[in-house]
């Protein structure tokens, strides 16, 4: 087991077994260095030769460009060299590093069209793809549900071989890679089940995500997220289980071991067991929440960001993110696992995750801006409840399993007393986000502000002063009064009368 020492040269030194001396080698060899001065001297020489040798051309559009083009390339030249190294050394740290000032530039990329006009965003896409620009309808995955369709006597299976096209060897590529990222059975599930509910509850918004029951459950999954799932589960069962060997590539007598050494310099140079355990405390659970937040948000802006700038499914701008994430997302969640489980040593979020993070939000604020009304596209009354119901149920877990659970009887009867007067008093009294709800309103009222207010501060009280509380909710529960509400003291004259 691989356990951290210290920081070396802006990487990571681990022990294994008492003895730093290999990790020491694999960091400062010939081959791990960043060569800095040689990659000054050829950008330098590139630099000279483009001022006196070449010829400007006269073209403006084609000079920005280039000029655009030089200018990234130079930064990730600086950032390839001097950027602090992740936790990720193989195959080399100046992979990792150029991925860093790539998540780096996408994120200015993305505050750029933030900034600009819908349809100067959308128009700026042409100075990178001619083609890009224009209108492009959405499939519609529905339709049709039959598994076998009796009235096409030609192929009566035509359905299924329709949904047969690039998106399923994706799919389980994807959450193969995606398993081998988040190490955990769990966490992969709840955000495969997820994400379909998602696509569910957002199918009025998008036709993309109007798909056939069996394509949901059957295909994706059960075959595609579900084989990609086990793929990546076996994969990092073997990664858990083999010999990690430290030996440099010339101590190697044979040609046999050095090849076999070549081809281990793409697997990870130690490997570390993900344990998020989400029931342990209240911190890691938030943390669990928000990664698969953040992961479903993600998959969300993945059909989102294409739908508004209107690139096609088959660009190879969004393959091109889908490899970015691939790239960035295992160092984003080692540096977020590493600052959940250490908080004593891992003082801040790493660098890679702050990044991944602020792109993910971005692309989302992207969304909304340039097609705020298909975001605002009221959701069905169903749909809401389901949601409403799983969000109280999580609530609902959240407080017995890290607060009533941890204190003494009589607060826990405090606490269900003063539920059971709120629960009464809504129901001769209907809070008015219930009326939000079942009116389809995008905005709460007042009231429902200050009876969420009440509420809270109603637990927060119960839970430090149990006893007086507990007395006040006997001698009130019968009446149906709101608590902690000088603007409902009338009603207790009337509750006692009663």
């Amino acid at each position: 087991k691989c356990t951290q020492t210290r920081r070396l040269y802006g990487g990571m030194v681990y022990q294994h077994g008492g003895d730093e001396r290999s990790v020491v080698i694999e960091l400062n060899s010939p081959k791990k260095r960043a060569h800095t001065v040689t990659v000054l001297f050829i950008l330098t020489c590139v630099l000279v030769y483009v001022t006196l040798l070449e010829e400007t051309p006269q073209d403006t559009t084609y000079n920005t460009k280039r000029g655009i083009v030089a200018s990234i390339l130079v930064f990730l030249c600086f950032g390839v060299t001097q950027a602090k190294d992740g936790p990720f050394t193989r195959p080399h740290p100046a992979y990792w590093r150029f991925w860093l000032c790539v998540s780096v530039v996408y994120e200015l990329f993305l505050i750029f069209v933030l900034f600009q006009t819908v349809r100067d965003g959308r128009q700026f896409m042409k100075y990178i793809d001619p083609k890009l620009g224009v209108a492009l309808p959405e499939r519609d995955y529905g339709g049709n549900c039959l598994i076998y369709d009796p009235g096409n006597t030609t192929d009566p299976w035509h359905n299924i071989w329709d949904k047969m096209d690039g998106f399923v060897p994706a799919h389980f590529l994807g959450w193969y890679i995606k398993t081998l990222v988040i190490r955990d059975w769990w966490m992969c599930m709840i955000i495969s089940v997820m994400f379909e509910f998602l696509e569910y509850s957002l199918e009025h918004q998008l036709p993309n995500f109007s798909e056939c029951w069996w394509d949901h459950w059957i295909m994706d999954v059960l075959v595609c997220n579900g084989l990609g799932i086990y793929a990546g589960m076996k994969t990092l069962g073997w990664l858990s289980m083999k010999p990690y060997q430290w030996q440099g590539l010339w101590n190697i007598p044979t040609y046999k071991g050095k090849i076999k050494r070549m081809a281990f310099q793409f697997t990870p140079y130690s490997w570390v067991k993900f344990e998020w355990k989400p029931a342990s405390n209240l911190r890691r659970w938030l943390a669990v929440l928000g990664i698969i937040f953040m992961f479903l948000l993600a998959e969300l802006n993945t059909f989102y960001l294409k739908f508004v700038l209107w690139m096609p499914p088959e660009h190879y701008l969004v393959l091109l993110r889908l490899v970015f994430f691939v790239n960035v997302g295992g160092v984003a969640m080692r540096e977020i696992y590493d600052f959940m489980d250490d908080p004593k040593f891992y003082r801040k979020l790493g660098q890679q995750a702050w990044l991944v993070a602020a792109i993910t939000v971005t692309e989302f604020l992207i969304v909304v801006k340039y097609d705020p009304r298909t975001i605002m596209l009221p959701i069905p009354f169903f749909v809401t409840q389901c949601w409403f119901l799983g969000i109280v149920l999580i609530l609902s877990w959240t407080l017995w399993r890290f607060f009533i659970r941890e204190v003494g009887v009589g607060a826990r009867l405090c606490l269900f007393s003063y539920v059971a007067v709120v629960c009464r008093w809504c129901h001769h009294h209907p809070p008015p986000y219930l009326l939000w709800i079942q009116n389809g309103s995008m905005f709460s009222s007042t009231e429902s502000i200050h009876l969420m207010m009440r509420v809270v501060f109603g637990s927060a009280v119960s839970y430090y002063y149990p006893l007086p509380v507990f007395l006040f909710c006997f001698l009130t529960s019968h009446s149906g009064l709101c608590l902690f509400s000088l603007s409902d003291c009338s009603s207790i004259r009337k509750g006692f009368d009663q």
